[in-house]
């Protein structure tokens, strides 16, 4: 075997112990250590879809009590988050996110973007000031782990 071949075998064992204790960390969720999840959406038409995979991610663990989830939007997409145009099936899915203890955060620069504050949005959501990239950064350092379906 040469150098390289040697170097890449051991790289390629890294990045596999790795992946196998991040997989192992991500399901080892035990009783009163719930995963962490953020999800990030910026694309206006990957609303619903994020929508969706939020839901599929709370019924998929048996139920909010086991997921702490939290929702940064940022671009485009918070338009779809404004009460005033907001279609009744993203109303309801952010009412009962927010039931179900979802942080539905809006960058708060987006938010200064399109001219608009907490109260033009939907019930819920609060207010990321110093911006949405720094609210996922802020979350991941706290263990949250990032989703950008």
């Amino acid at each position: 075997m040469n150098r390289r071949n040697i170097l890449w075998s051991a790289v390629s064992a890294l990045g596999v112990a790795l992946g196998a204790s991040s997989a192992k960390a991500a399901t080892d969720a035990g009783p009163g250590n719930k995963l962490k999840v953020v999800y990030h959406l910026s694309d206006a038409e990957k609303v619903n879809f994020v929508l969706g995979n939020i839901q599929n991610h709370i019924d998929g663990v048996g139920g909010p009590d086991h997921v702490t989830i939290a929702l940064v939007i940022h671009g485009p997409a918070l338009k779809a988050f404004h009460a005033a145009q907001a279609n009744p099936d993203v109303s309801k899915r952010v009412g009962d996110f927010s039931k179900d203890g979802v942080e539905l955060a809006a960058c708060g620069n987006t938010m200064k973007a399109q001219n608009i504050t907490l109260t033009d949005l939907l019930p819920g959501f609060v207010s990321a000031e110093k911006g949405g990239v720094v609210r996922l950064a802020e979350l991941q350092s706290q263990g949250y782990l990032y989703l950008r379906p």
